[in-house]
């Protein structure tokens, strides 16, 4: 007896979402920069993301470009993929996006920002076994209102969070986060 591969039905359910979350998102904001990613993973993976997405679009949570009146943008150093990233994470039971994002930027590195947009909107698709699910990855702008910063991440995967000028070359979605801040300041 051959037993149906559930795979294809939490992708299913996963893309709905997904396009649900990424037509919303599309829907209430413009100016930000778009991009796709592609990622080959083993089925335990596939199934984890493909949940997560299947709850409300956005497997890798929420994020935030956190910056400073002078331009400045906020980073921390993420240990277990051993780079600079954007603040950000996994959305909790009852969160929106941006109240996610928030929190997590709270987290991750003690600022309090206000909202001013949707910065950045990846979409990040998932291949298995012949499956494919997708997922959004909406990251928020934000000025900040504190500047000083504490780091009290939970998961202790952040060790440090600092304030950027210039990029390092270790940052994650370096060329994407370089478009959108030249968008949005008229230079790299």
């Amino acid at each position: 007896m051959t037993s149906v591969d559930d795979l294809w039905f939490l992708s299913d359910g996963a893309c709905q979402t997904a396009e649900q979350t990424y037509h919303d998102l599309r829907n209430r904001y413009t100016g930000f920069v778009e991009f796709t990613r592609h990622r080959n993973v083993p089925r335990n993976r596939f199934r984890d993301v493909a949940t997560v997405a299947q709850n409300h679009g956005a497997p890798y949570g929420a994020h935030t470009l956190a910056y400073r009146s002078t331009g400045e943008l906020l980073l921390v150093r993420h240990e277990g993929v051993d780079m600079w990233v954007l603040p950000g994470g996994e959305i909790d039971e009852g969160e929106s996006l941006q109240e996610a994002a928030l929190r997590e930027l709270g987290e991750e590195s003690g600022i309090e920002a206000t909202i001013e947009g949707l910065g950045m909107l990846g979409r990040i698709e998932f291949y298995c076994d012949g499956n494919m699910a997708w997922g959004v990855l909406p990251v928020y702008e934000a000025r900040a209102e504190t500047v000083d910063i504490a780091v009290d991440d939970p998961d202790h995967e952040i060790s440090e969070a600092r304030w950027f000028d210039e990029l390092p070359a270790d940052t994650r979605d370096r060329e994407e986060i370089l478009e959108w801040r030249g968008q949005r300041f008229g230079g790299a």
